[in-house]
């Protein structure tokens, strides 16, 4: 039986388009810098908000109506919600899917039954796969939710908690591994400290890099080849987060000689509540090397947590979608709705609504970025603002051939500095409103 038997697969209709269970801008086969939208863009719904999110917030429960739920955690409940789940991948045209462990399948009474019930929702999770074509974008291990991991979980004071986070990755692992996965992530949720006067940071942070190397050496056991990838984010629930921003994230992996094994999966509430931009997390990973996929959501700037909203601020996508141009695109990550509808959006139908809206202002916003690209716009600006550095003294600066007594002897003969150039701050930000009214 249908669960969204009144609602059609979500077409392309232009920008000219009203009706609200349409793309205006998402064209899965327009083509953007010879690749098409789809290509680029690689859309990825979340099972966790999507499919067990309920509304609930610490003033009150939950508050969406699922008509496929039972609200029970019995294996069969799970395997049918496993079914809407793709059928609502299908109507909007998603060609990826993400999840945790726990999401699909509930954790059973112990580590043996669950593994067991992880294997008999994945047994449906293929079969929709092949039957559909979406594909997993990645897989993770919930190990922030249960009480066992209140002290961390690779970063824990508990031995037999590591184990277990341990034993949960590997069969996190194998489902994503057969499932087809292209990236395994780590999201540690409980991986950091509340307070220093009970904590040994130097011990965890070395039991973390040994629990990702026995991850790297389990993946090459079993022929898993897809991309691990790391979310950094500062705080909450912990007070510090060991993977706190993408420059942290990779100090520890240089640390720890994992740098060639892991790339960052960025997400955009997780930047702002760092102190960061997007576009500067997507940057600075980038130029690292170090791009490997992407969160889309956005946060409440006047609320100072991690509200996960849909982002459809074309500012936010277009800056978003530049940087992700400017470095190459996402390889095997992807643009992953880790987003959920508000409390108040209880229908069934607000879930089509948040991703249609999302989707297409990404793809305005890889337009807009395609265009400015085109015009040299931005990069011809900056090519110009840092033109000192490509002759003379800067030549040489940038080729390691000057110290600090070469450069003495070349401004005691020159004098004195001349004017630099005007940053144009305001210029280029005109300039990006006007790619913004054209597209």
């Amino acid at each position: 039986m249908s669960a969204f038997s009144d609602i059609p697969q979500i077409q392309y209709e232009g920008p000219q388009s009203d009706n609200p269970l349409a793309f205006r801008w998402y064209n899965p086969d327009e083509m953007i810098e010879g690749k098409s939208m789809k290509e680029h863009l690689r859309f990825s719904i979340v099972y966790w908000h999507t499919f067990r999110g309920t509304g609930a917030d610490p003033f009150g429960p939950g508050t969406a109506v699922r008509p496929w739920d039972d609200g029970t955690d019995s294996v069969e409940n799970a395997q049918n919600r496993a079914r809407v789940a793709f059928e609502l991948f299908e109507k909007l045209q998603a060609p990826y899917y993400a999840f945790h462990d726990r999401d699909v399948a509930p954790e059973g009474s112990s580590l043996a039954e669950s593994n067991k019930i992880f294997d008999a929702v994945a047994d449906v999770l293929e079969e929709e796969q092949k039957r559909s074509g979406v594909k997993l974008l990645w897989g993770t291990a919930n190990m922030f939710s249960n009480p066992r991991f209140m002290h961390g979980a690779a970063t824990t004071c508990n031995a037999d908690v590591f184990a277990y986070a341990g034993a949960q990755v590997k069969k996190a692992m194998e489902v994503t591994h057969r499932l087809g996965g292209e990236n395994y992530v780590f999201w540690g949720g409980r991986e950091g400290y509340q307070n220093l006067y009970n904590t040994d940071m130097k011990r965890e942070l070395d039991h973390l890099g040994k629990f990702f190397h026995m991850a790297v050496d389990y993946a090459k056991q079993i022929g898993f080849t897809g991309q691990f990838l790391i979310e950094p984010k500062p705080k909450e629930p912990t007070k510090h987060q060991y993977d706190s921003d993408a420059a942290a994230c990779m100090n520890f992996l240089r640390s720890y000689g994992l740098e060639n094994h892991f790339k960052l999966n960025l997400e955009t509430n997780h930047a702002t509540l760092a102190g960061h931009t997007m576009m500067h997390e997507i940057d600075y990973a980038g130029m690292q090397n170090a791009l490997g996929s992407i969160d889309a959501n956005t946060g409440d700037m006047l609320l100072g947590w991690d509200t996960d909203q849909f982002g459809t601020d074309y500012y936010l996508t277009t800056q978003t979608m530049y940087y992700i141009l400017k470095h190459g695109g996402l390889g095997s990550g992807g643009v992953n709705f880790d987003a959920k509808v508000r409390r108040e959006s209880f229908e069934p139908i607000d879930l089509f609504y948040a991703h249609i809206g999302s989707m297409d202002a990404y793809a305005k916003g890889l337009k807009i970025a395609a265009a400015i690209r085109a015009d040299n716009a931005i990069d011809g600006f900056i090519s110009k603002r840092y033109s000192s550095f490509d002759e003379g003294i800067g030549a040489k600066i940038e080729a390691g051939s000057v110290g600090l007594a070469d450069l003495e002897t070349y401004m005691l003969e020159k004098g004195e500095v001349s004017p630099n150039v005007s940053g144009r701050q305001e210029m280029l930000e005109n300039l990006v409103n006007k790619y913004i009214d054209r597209v």
